[in-house]
């Protein structure tokens, strides 16, 4: 019997729903998640929760916002002249990406339209959120 280790390739199924009942995300129907297991490739309280299941196993996990992607930082939100937005994107919910210079992408989420200025938020768009996972085992290797 294979189970779920550090070092494990897994694969998963899973469905995100959040406290309001909205599914956040799911790849049901599609390609399984695959992840190493120990390597932080998914929240590690979700990893710790899928510690032992085996291939077929099915589990559902509720985090924190806290084990999830954290608080809502209020150093997260941060002015803009309306400028530095185009002008398609200047309506509150409408979603962005920023990249570094390595070309790691950010979300970031306009919060706010004035006319003279415009805030964006940088928190993760799941942060304040409790997460709920609906998780099936497909693969272990």
């Amino acid at each position: 019997m294979i189970v779920i280790e550090e070092g494990s390739t897994v694969s998963i199924e899973y469905t995100l729903t959040l406290d309001d009942g909205t599914t956040a995300d799911t790849n049901m129907g599609d390609d399984p998640l695959v992840y190493s297991q120990g390597q932080q490739e998914i929240l590690p309280a979700l990893e710790e929760a899928l510690i032992g299941l085996e291939v077929g196993n099915t589990k559902n996990v509720s985090l924190t916002a806290e084990e999830g992607y954290g608080l809502v930082d209020p150093d997260g939100f941060q002015e803009v002249t309306p400028d530095m937005v185009p002008e398609d994107a200047r309506t509150v919910g409408t979603l962005l990406v920023a990249s570094d210079p390595e070309g790691n992408e950010q979300p970031i989420r306009v919060h706010e339209v004035e006319e003279d200025k415009i805030v964006l938020d940088f928190n993760h768009p799941l942060a304040g959120q409790a997460l709920t996972f609906d998780i099936k085992i497909v693969a272990i290797e």
